[in-house]
């Protein structure tokens, strides 16, 4: 098995549970992006919403999640701490967006390889 299907492995299952211990918190969470093919990544790119042509989504070892409370949608960074500093607890590769020096991605999950 490649390594690169080793860190997706691993990834997929630090994801399940970040989405339980979200789920426990009280959030509703949603699918985002996981797969980004390589010109979906240059448009985002190209008009802003992405600062790199090396994404983790390109490799899926990266996800974008829906965080509502309440029926609405949230992306305040404070209010979903929590659930990103446990992200990062779960394994020195995992980086939560939230952390990003410069440019903020609330609900981007990513682990590292």
């Amino acid at each position: 098995m490649s390594s690169l299907v080793t860190e997706q492995a691993a990834f997929l299952l630090d994801v399940s549970r970040l989405v339980q211990f979200a789920h426990a918190e009280g959030w509703v969470l949603t699918g985002g992006e996981l797969w980004r093919s390589p010109e979906q990544q240059e448009i985002y790119f190209k008009t802003g919403r992405s600062k790199t042509m090396n994404s983790n989504h390109l490799r899926r070892c990266a996800i974008d999640l829906n965080f509502f409370w309440n029926g609405k949608l949230i992306w305040d960074k404070e209010l979903i701490r929590t659930v990103g500093e446990y992200w990062e607890s779960l394994s020195p590769k995992n980086r939560w967006g939230g952390n990003f020096k410069g440019f903020v991605d609330v609900p981007h999950f990513e682990r590292m390889h």
